[in-house]
């Protein structure tokens, strides 16, 4: 018998979502109220990035989209206050401020600098919108004006005071017995000495350590799977003060979706899966090499940096970043090295990322010439940079390098996890809803190929035997590799894997008596 009441304390208790304002209001209900997305993310117990997708047309579910909406509502009602109270004094600042930003040049947004800025002659589409723009930034066209950036105009400066304090007309005399101010400098800026950015990795492992009191492999199985919001914490701290903004979720090209939920997109990654075919005759000693911190390595690499654009033809533009379509080259060194492109037997055009068509535009140079140029059909490209992850990969780095120093296994495990989980999880994924960039986790991927097989190169150049080439991390050569590699567990650096013999020596002659 059916329990009508149970239905009915279900019906009770069930609700429908709380409406949210479009994408492009609630980044002007932010904005009016000169907040930045750091701002209402730690109000809401999230990250910047994430109120950054928001803004961009995800929608938040569950309590956090409560708590969303109350406070879009709240800033409407808020802003609707202040309109009724402003007077005409007010108004007329608003328009002082206008004529002054639009008679005075060096107006700028918060991330430019004046001297980085040129007028265009013809309007270019905006790196970070794709919009008709008139102004070019560090040779990047960009709109000036955050209002006129449909898609990730950096967050507004806050605005003056109406009312200031009076300054001091002679020079500043410090308080007596006071201690001196360090500072230190930041670009153009200074800024004192207590605001370096602070340790996030030393203090989440100090932190893990503590709450499992020092039992390290619980410290470190908690760190590791905490690794993917970590790693969006350290992005968004060390994306602060940074020219472009990081676009969590901008339009991405069909190519670039999987066609079924558990299948691939269209790009193909170069990966390398090669072992030579023929040795020299006899026995031989094979070294297997590890690279270390692949992942963290192809960090740095050449990614878009707004939304990807079409185009067509043959040429390739350095200053642009993306994945084309192309028809690969003939490569007849299959006998002693891998091919660039990675084990594919299929024939005919495919699309390729950018590090993987550097390569073959690199190779088929005149200082290599290896192989043909490859013919570009067409691109979905944006305007890019090779450092907008620097700082990300030096703060990884950094705290790798200090707990091999300190033989910390608990901090080399974190870090591990954050820049691989980091790298797989950019795409589709369950694990990672802030950041939705497939393009540059194939594009890192493909770097990460791609020094594989610089360094294969290099071992063959130097007249070693390459034997296998797997992955991003795995070469196997024979020869003297100390020679040509260094040894260790620094990023620049291989460590030995494993160590086997290949082949027969000829077997000896036999004597009658």
């Amino acid at each position: 018998m059916t329990d009508f009441n149970a239905i009915d304390a279900l019906l009770a208790g069930a609700r429908q979502e709380v409406p949210l304002p479009p994408a492009e209001e609630r980044r002007e209900l932010r904005e009016k109220l000169n907040l930045s997305r750091a701002q209402v993310a730690q109000a809401l117990g999230v990250s910047p990035s994430t109120v950054g997708g928001w803004e961009s047309g995800r929608d938040p579910g569950g309590e956090v989209r409560e708590k969303y909406a109350y406070f879009l509502e709240g800033a409407r009602t808020k802003l609707v206050g202040q309109d009724e109270e402003a007077a005409g004094p007010a108004e007329d600042a608003v328009e002082a401020t206008d004529a002054a930003e639009a008679t005075d040049p060096a107006v700028d947004g918060a991330d430019s600098d004046a001297d980085d800025v040129a007028a265009l002659g013809a309007p270019r589409p905006c790196v970070l919108c794709g919009a008709p723009a008139h102004h070019e930034v560090a040779g990047f066209p960009q709109h000036l004006d955050p209002a006129e950036c449909a898609t990730t105009a950096p967050d507004p400066a806050p605005s003056a005071p109406v009312a200031e304090a009076p300054q001091p007309t002679g020079p500043v005399q410090p308080r007596q017995g006071a201690k001196p101010v360090q500072v230190v400098p930041v670009g153009r800026r200074m800024r004192t000495a207590s605001d370096e950015d602070p340790d996030l990795i030393r203090a989440a492992v100090a932190e893990a350590l503590a709450r499992h009191e020092g039992d390290v492999d619980a410290a470190t199985a908690a760190l590791v799977k905490r690794a993917i919001p970590d790693a969006m914490a350290l992005l968004d701290e060390t994306r602060k003060g940074g020219r472009y903004d990081v676009v969590a979720h901008p339009w991405i090209p069909e190519i670039l979706r999987k066609q079924t939920a558990r299948g691939s997109d269209q790009v193909w990654e170069a990966r390398p899966k090669w072992a030579r075919r023929e040795l020299p005759p006899g026995a031989h000693e094979v070294t297997a090499l590890d690279v270390n911190g692949a992942y963290l390595s192809a960090l740095k690499t050449h990614l878009p940096i707004g939304q990807l654009e079409h185009s067509t033809g043959f040429d390739h533009d350095r200053r642009r970043a993306g994945v084309h379509l192309i028809t690969p080259p003939a490569w007849e060194h299959d006998a002693h090295l891998p091919n660039p492109l990675g084990s594919r037997d299929e024939p005919g055009p495919l699309w390729v990322t950018e590090p993987t068509l550097r390569l073959l535009l690199r190779l088929s140079g005149p200082k290599h010439g290896l192989c043909d140029p490859p013919e570009i059909h067409e691109s979905f490209t944006s305007g890019a940079t090779e450092n907008l992850l620097e700082k990300f990969r030096i703060a990884l780095k950094d705290a790798r390098d200090r707990a091999i120093a300190e033989d910390d296994e608990v901090t080399l495990e974190y870090v591990k996890a954050m820049y691989s989980k980091f790298v797989s999880t950019m795409g589709e994924s369950h694990y990672n809803r802030e950041l939705y960039r497939p393009d540059w986790m194939h594009l890192i991927r493909s770097q990460a190929f791609a020094n594989l097989w610089m360094k294969a190169y290099k071992g063959h150049e130097e007249g070693l035997l390459v034997v296998r080439a797997m992955g991003t991390d795995e070469l196997h050569v024979i020869g003297d590799w100390r020679r040509v590699f260094p040894e260790g567990r620094g990023v620049s650096d291989v460590k030995l894997k494993d160590v086997y013999t290949v082949g027969e020596d000829a077997a000896p002659a036999v004597v009658d008596d």
